[in-house]
């Protein structure tokens, strides 16, 4: 069911410093930032030969990635995104399997333009797990 990673996202306090570690220290080509209202967060993405890392900031009051950080001040991996061939068959599979999708459990357009879900890390071993429409 689940095809390429597409990407890992790691929480970060500061993009700018994210940016600059990712770009002058490891000599990664990054994105522009993108903010993201809808997900609470402004994201650039990493790019790599066969993935991307996703940077993501916090933005705006209530924003996930705030309560994340909360708990890990560091910063440090917040899920792994796999993509799907078609998420609404993935998502039926996976809930007649036990497994729980966050939020009204449908799906929302992500940093990329598709649709995307998220998965309970308590049903992944301690992982966030999102699902991107291939």
């Amino acid at each position: 069911m689940i095809g390429r990673l597409n990407h890992v996202a790691i929480a970060v306090r500061s993009l700018e410093a994210g940016v600059r570690t990712y770009r002058d220290t490891l000599g990664a080509k990054v994105s522009a930032p993108l903010p993201q209202p809808e997900h609470g967060v402004t994201v650039v993405f990493v790019e790599l030969p066969n993935t991307k890392i996703e940077l993501l900031e916090p933005l705006g009051e209530g924003s996930p990635i705030a309560k994340f950080l909360e708990r890990n001040a560091d910063g440090g991996i917040h899920h792994v995104c796999y993509e799907v061939d078609d998420i609404i068959a993935a998502r039926d599979r996976l809930k007649a399997e036990g497994a729980r999708v966050l939020g009204d459990g449908e799906p929302r357009i992500g940093a990329h333009g598709k649709p995307v879900l998220f998965l309970h890390p308590k049903d992944f071993f301690g992982t966030l797990v999102e699902l991107e429409q291939a």
